[in-house]
Parts: structure tokens; C-alpha cells; sequence
């Protein structure tokens, strides 16, 4: 019952999480290009303190839409802050990562061939992967180091690969993928409620009161804007590790620390592109860069070829020895017990020949799907935390396999299953699944 109620609440997390999510996202894109889009205003328009214009034209109507270089004339009564996009989202994901990764710690948290955690220790060391990381994040922010924008963005992709190995070595590989990301999302929201928010109350405190935004507030102004920053190039990393475990190809590569930063590296550029292009700096090469670094990606991840499935030895069934406890005969007997003996050691090689091998090769492989697979994937899973078996997929006969194989080949071939390797399927066992799978 505790299994059923938990995967209702993931379905119910993970839809509000993704909603939050691209109305965060959407409403940063839309801001991003919306300030670098602007153009130089009228001047009847520029007399009023404005910045800069744009006409757009959507769902039947026109827009106009200006930008203040500070205060405008008059403060409106009705302001809208975009602040419960960024918070929803992370609320909705550290749901998400309780009930998937905590509640289900062995099966998804786990590695048991990297850390023998219990439960509760990867937990805790979990939080304080995630928050010790964040922690050091606000303390490099806040920094003489952060008001430099060069010097800021590279110390933290530093820090980032550290991460991304680090986590590699602590916790699963699916696990490790979702503690980037969350690590991402956590300096993003931290972002928008300790750097953001607070310098546009600040701004606009000033503005009701009729002051000039002093020394003070131009400092938090710049913080914000570095800050706005990083969540700009953060924003398409995150978008992958949130769907990353989707993809086992990518999180179970034998490097796949490494493969997180390729494709950290791939899409920052490729957002750098677009944040030129706003500019109405044409430069191709932000996009021919990542699209080499891809093929460069995909050949360098490319899978094993799968070998023939060996031959199972044919084990015969060993047949219990007879103790006699007849005395041994005189040597006027010998002659006659040697033929005695001849002819009952024929008989027994008959008989030996005659009892059939103790597992063909489907029996030696179901051995192991029953062991390492269908503790899950059965009609009723015995592993704790599955109330179902996951994605529908029954594995119990072999034609099971056969219905599922190319499942199967990528599953396994990959190292996504077991998750977590929670039953210990051994790298022989899975070179042996992998290749009986494919020739079903």
C-alpha cells in the first residue's frame, strides 16, 4: 500500500513540477530575449525615462511593451514579481527527489559497488552534497570573485566538474545525473530569493520613496545581474538532467561524469549563440562548435559491439557412488572380479550417458533473469518500493524476453538495469543477458 500511495505522489509532483518548470523557464527565455531585444525609442518616448521599445503581435492584438532605465512616472498599483515560477519549481522537485531517491533509496539512490550506504547515511550525504554545494556557491557569489562575470563563470564550471565526478562516485549513475541538476536548480531558485528578488525590492523601495538608488543598491544590482546571468547559461544543462533519466545510455556510461560535462559544455554554447543572436551578433560558430562536439560525443559513446551468445556447457547430473562393504576377494578371484568390475563400470558409463544435462542455455539464463530481473519485473514484485513492475514490463518466461528484447539489450547493455544494480547482476551475467537477449 505505502508503494501504490508513493508512486501517486510522484505522478502528482512530477506534473506540477514540470508546469513550473517551463512557465520558469518560458518566462526566463521570454525575458532574456526580451531585453536584448529592445530597440532605441522615440524621443517622445525617451523623455519619459524610457530605455527602450517593442512592438509584438500575438493571439489577434498588438503589444507594446518599454522598459524604464529606472522609475516611471508614476509607480503602477498592481506589480507583478516573477518569483513563484523559480520557488514552485524547486518546492515541487525536492518532492520529487524525497519520494523517488529518499523514499526509494536502495533501488534508486544506491550504488552498493561504489558506497555501501544505508538508507539513512546516503540520504544525509545527499543533503549535504547538495546544500554543501550550494553553500559554496553563495560564498564565491558574494565574493570580490563574483562581481567579476569571466572570472565568476569559469570558477564555477570548475566547481561543477568536481561536482559532476564527485557525485559519480557517491551515489547510482541515474542518481548522480539528478544531483547536477538539482544542485543547478538549487543555485538558480537561490538565485532569484537571495540575489534577484532582493535587489529589485530594493530598486523599487527607492522608487516609492522618491530616493535615487544609492551605492548600495547599484552593488546588489550588479550581483543581480551576474546572478541573472548563470541562470541564463544554467538553463539548458538543467532542462537535460531533468530529463535525463530517460536516456541510460547517457547516465550509465562507464564516464558518465564526463558525458554530463560534455553536454553542459554543448548547451551553455549553444545558448551563448542565441544570447548574441538577440544581440544581433551573427556568430555560426557558437553553433557549429556544440554541433561537433555532439558527433564528437556520439562516436565516443557509441556501445560494444554485442557478441554471439556462447555456447552453454552441458553439465551432466553426477551419480552417487555405492560403498560395497564385501570384503575384498582372494587372487584366485581376481580374473573374475576384473571382468565383474568391467562390466559393471560399462554399465554405470551407459547409465551415465543415458541421464540428461541438468540446464539448457534457457534455463541457465532464466536462472538469472529470475535472480537479478524479475524481483521486479514480475506481476507482483517482491523488491521493496514496487507496487507494480516498472514500465509494465513482466519479465518471468522466455518469451518474455523475446517480447521485450530490444528493451532488454538497451537496458541492460547500458547498465541501467538493475537500477542501481540493487540484485547484483555481475558484468559476466550481463554480457551473457545481453547477448541470449539479442538472438531471441
Amino acid at each position: 500500500m505505502g508503494a501504490y500511495l508513493l508512486e501517486w505522489l510522484s505522478l502528482f509532483f512530477r506534473w506540477f513540477h514540470v508546469i513550473a518548470g517551463v512557465a520558469w523557464i518560458g518566462a526566463s527565455f521570454y525575458f532574456v530575449w526580451l531585453d536584448l531585444s529592445l530597440r532605441k525609442p522615440p524621443q517622445w518616448k525617451a523623455d519619459k525615462g524610457i530605455s527602450g521599445d517593442l512592438w509584438a503581435v500575438h493571439g489577434g492584438g498588438f503589444y507594446e511593451i518599454a522598459k524604464y532605465k529606472l522609475e516611471p512616472e508614476e509607480m503602477p498599483k498592481t506589480l507583478h514579481w516573477f518569483k513563484w515560477e523559480a520557488y514552485t519549481t524547486w518546492l515541487t522537485g525536492a518532492a520529487m527527489m524525497s519520494i523517488v531517491y529518499y523514499a526509494n533509496a536502495t533501488a534508486y539512490l544506491i550504488d552498493p559497488s561504489k558506497v555501501p550506504f544505508t538508507s539513512i547515511g546516503a540520504i544525509a550525504t545527499s543533503l549535504l552534497f547538495l546544500f554543501g554545494s550550494y553553500f559554496i556557491y553563495e560564498v564565491i557569489v558574494r565574493s570580490h570573485l563574483g562581481k567579476n562575470a569571466f572570472i565568476f563563470s569559469t570558477l564555477i564550471f570548475i566547481l561543477l566538474v568536481i561536482a559532476s565526478w564527485g557525485s559519480y562516485q557517491l551515489f547510482s549513475d541515474r542518481a548522480s545525473f539528478i544531483h547536477i541538476g538539482a544542485i543547478l536548480g538549487t543555485v538558480m531558485v537561490g538565485n532569484v530569493f537571495f540575489g534577484i528578488m532582493p535587489a529589485q525590492r530594493a530598486l523599487v523601495d527607492c522608487v516609492r520613496r522618491g530616493e535615487k538608488p544609492g551605492k548600495e543598491v547599484a552593488e546588489l544590482a550588479l550581483q543581480a545581474k551576474n546572478r541573472s546571468l548563470m541562470n541564463n547559461y544554467f538553463t539548458l544543462p538543467l532542462i537535460f538532467t531533468m530529463i535525463s533519466n530517460h536516456y541510460p545510455m547517457m547516465y550509465a556510461h562507464e564516464k558518465g561524469w564526463l558525458v554530463l560535462v560534455f553536454v553542459g559544455v554543448i548547451t551553455a554554447t549553444a545558448r551563448h549563440y542565441f544570447n548574441q543572436k538577440h544581440l544581433g551578433h551573427k556568430k555560426p560558430r557558437y553553433l557549429v562548435i556544440p554541433a561537433i562536439l555532439t558527433v564528437l560525443l556520439i562516436i565516443w559513446m557509441r556501445p560494444e559491439p554485442i557478441e554471439p551468445a556462447p555456447a552453454m556447457p552441458a553439465t551432466a547430473a553426477v551419480t552417487p557412488t555405492t560403498t560395497n562393504s564385501t570384503p575384498t576377494a582372494t587372487s584366485a578371484t581376481t580374473n573374475t572380479d576384473n571382468v565383474n568390475n568391467s562390466s559393471v563400470s560399462n554399465n554405470a558409463a551407459t547409465a551415465a550417458e543415458a541421464v540428461p544435462v541438468s540446464a539448457s542455455a534457457d534455463d541457465a539464463m532464466m536462472d538469472v533473469v529470475h535472480t537479478r530481473c524479475s524481483t521486479c519485473h514480475a506481476v507482483q514484485p517482491t523488491q521493496q518500493g514496487f507496487a507494480a513492475p516498472p514500465a509494465g514490463i513482466i519479465l518471468q518466461t522466455p518469451e518474455d524476453l523475446k517480447t521485450h528484447k530490444a528493451k532488454i539489450v538497451t537496458a541492460v547493455q547500458t547498465g541501467y538495469m538493475p537500477l542501481g544494480n540493487i540484485t547484483q547482476l555481475t558484468d559476466t551475467e550481463r554480457q551473457q543477458l545481453v547477448a541470449y537477449a539479442s538472438s531471441l
